[in-house]
């Protein structure tokens, strides 16, 4: 099955491609010299106390499951430029909040910075959804989302060397500098974004509670939505298993030292950036639900490799493998959501298909390290690639179905 499209440079004409990239280019500066900076600031402070490095992780993804769907919700609701523009400014102040803090009082506020524009970003993320619903064309959609997910596959390797690379030579007040300007300078950049259509406030006003339930019967009655929906479940559980297992990976398969987990993550990150551009490529070729379905089957021949292998070249392989198609997933994913899904309930569809994702992963992330002393870390790896198997069979259906399944907008178009 394959899609035409226009040419790439379309997509870079296009007003709100620009503007969104250069916006997400600060962010992702922003965001990584957050991560890593206060990770490191935290363990610097409390000489590597695991309970509040955890309560990084904690600030970093709990709101996705508390604000997720309200976020979304509310991103269907409100005008989606001024709700971007406002998350940044926001972010901004209550990070300069935090440098003050820090200045005069305690260094435990911190983890403020990381709770608020985590909150912030699940009103702004949905909003960033429905704009390029309105105005990339629906021709362009796949290859945007592919240019998109290269600059965050991109960041995946270069942005611990950033953040790292800041808090080590300037310290943690001018990080968090840093992190306020490049939230600042990204809400003046999505100034430049199209106006908001004024549509957007003409329409009847109903109760959140009214547009939460109408978000669900949404989903619920559009088969692909629930489809993916499964599939993020699927996937969830088996990146869970395997995601805390690296070190035992390298340390119990290989017979190396736990330090050589860097090399697995430095091959898979490579390939992630590799595979952006090869996914960009292919956009142009294969239907999105063709790239999902590249990428689980691959997934899970990868992940099976990794679990069998006993030879360090051979697990880079795997891992690079598994990087590679990693874009092909986020893609298809991503395109699919905005073919099949009306402007007006991007948000929600959004806000409901991501906590299941997070929250299938939490809930096998949180029995591996048990269920690997029952089993083995080679069972928990091929029990991984079934799952991936599992999700490939359950996508099937949707390989039948229209590119598009979901009623045109008519919305967008160049501006």
């Amino acid at each position: 099955m394959t899609t035409s499209a226009p040419g790439m440079g379309n997509l870079f004409r296009n007003r709100f491609v620009q503007v969104i990239l250069l916006s997400g280019l600060l962010l992702q500066i922003g965001i990584w010299v957050r991560n890593f900076s206060i990770l490191l600031f935290v363990v610097d402070k409390t000489n590597g106390d695991a309970f509040a490095v955890s309560m990084i992780s904690v600030a970093e993804f709990v709101p996705i499951f508390i604000f997720s769907f309200i976020g979304g919700t509310f991103a269907d609701r409100w005008r989606p430029k001024r709700t971007m523009v406002w998350c940044d400014i926001l972010s901004a102040a209550s990070v300069f909040a935090v440098l003050l803090t820090l200045v005069y009082g305690t260094w435990k506020a911190v983890f403020f910075a990381t709770l608020v524009s985590a909150i912030l970003s699940q009103f702004s993320q949905p909003s960033g959804m429905r704009l390029f619903k309105l105005h990339v064309p629906e021709a362009l959609l796949q290859a945007g989302m592919s240019i998109y997910q290269t600059m965050f596959a991109l960041f995946m390797v270069l942005g611990p060397i950033l953040g790292t690379f800041v808090y080590q030579r300037y310290g943690i007040v001018v990080a968090i500098a840093i992190m306020g300007v490049a939230f600042l300078l990204s809400a003046l950049v999505l100034v430049l974004l199209p106006p908001d259509a004024e549509v957007e406030t003409a329409k009847e006003r109903t109760s959140i509670r009214e547009e939460m339930a109408a978000g669900f019967r949404y989903v619920l009655s559009r088969k692909l939505l629930t489809t993916l929906g499964l599939c993020f479940m699927i996937a969830g559980f088996a990146i869970g298993f395997i995601q805390p297992l690296g070190v035992f990976l390298v340390t119990e398969r290989l017979g190396l030292h736990k330090e050589n987990l860097q090399w697995l993550m430095t091959a898979s990150g490579i390939a992630m950036i590799v595979g952006g551009g090869l996914a960009m490529g292919l956009s142009k070729k294969f239907a999105p639900q063709v790239l999902l379905m590249i990428g689980l089957t691959v997934s899970a021949v990868s992940t099976a490799l990794t679990g069998f292998s006993t030879v360090l070249w051979f697990t880079l392989f795997a891992q690079f493998l598994a990087g590679l198609v990693l874009p092909c997933i986020q893609i298809g994913i991503n395109t699919l959501i905005l073919q099949n899904t009306d402007a007006a309930f991007v948000g929600r569809v959004n806000g409901i298909l991501s906590p299941i994702f997070m929250g299938s992963m939490v809930v096998t992330m949180s029995l591996a390290g048990k269920l690997k002393e029952l089993f083995s870390i080679v069972g928990m790896y091929e029990a991984s690639a079934v799952l991936f198997a599992l999700g490939v069979l359950v996508m099937l259906p949707v390989m039948r179905m229209p590119a598009k399944a979901g009623v045109p907008e008519g919305e967008a178009g160049s501006h």
